[in-house]
């Protein structure tokens, strides 16, 4: 496998039953967030582009949005920090996900609300092309 792929490449590349909730997934970001350009490799998808910095100085470009097939879960990582994380914002909403700062692990996508996904997509496609300071 080559360290740059599509997006369909990247899920054609999993095994069922996750290739077809990482595909689900991935047409729920894409629809909600037409915007956000899709890149891939074999680590998973990102989803748009914003450019952070840390106190040190250190700087870098990092996905508005990234998912991320794992060995136990799927990993959804939702970048933002305007007010808070926007992923934990999202925890009373979705029970069955294992919520984080920055990640919301799901074992299967038939365990959340998908209209509530969508409202954390359209949450989280607002950083795109920010500069954030953490």
């Amino acid at each position: 496998m080559t360290d740059k792929q599509t997006p369909e490449e990247y899920i054609d590349g999993l095994e069922e039953p996750r290739r077809s909730d990482v595909r689900r997934l991935h047409e729920l970001i894409t629809a909600a967030a037409p915007e956000l350009e899709a890149y891939a490799d074999n680590a998973g998808i990102g989803y748009g582009r914003y450019r952070f910095r840390y106190k040190t100085g250190r700087e870098g470009d990092w996905s508005a949005i990234g998912l991320v097939s794992q060995k136990r879960y799927i990993s959804l990582y939702i970048s933002g920090d305007r007010v808070g994380s926007v992923a934990e914002q999202y925890r009373d909403r979705l029970p069955k996900a294992d919520i984080s700062r920055w990640c919301v692990r799901i074992k299967r996508i038939s365990d959340i609300d998908e209209a509530t996904l969508v409202d954390l997509i359209h949450e989280a496609k607002s950083y795109a092309g920010d500069y954030i300071e953490t």
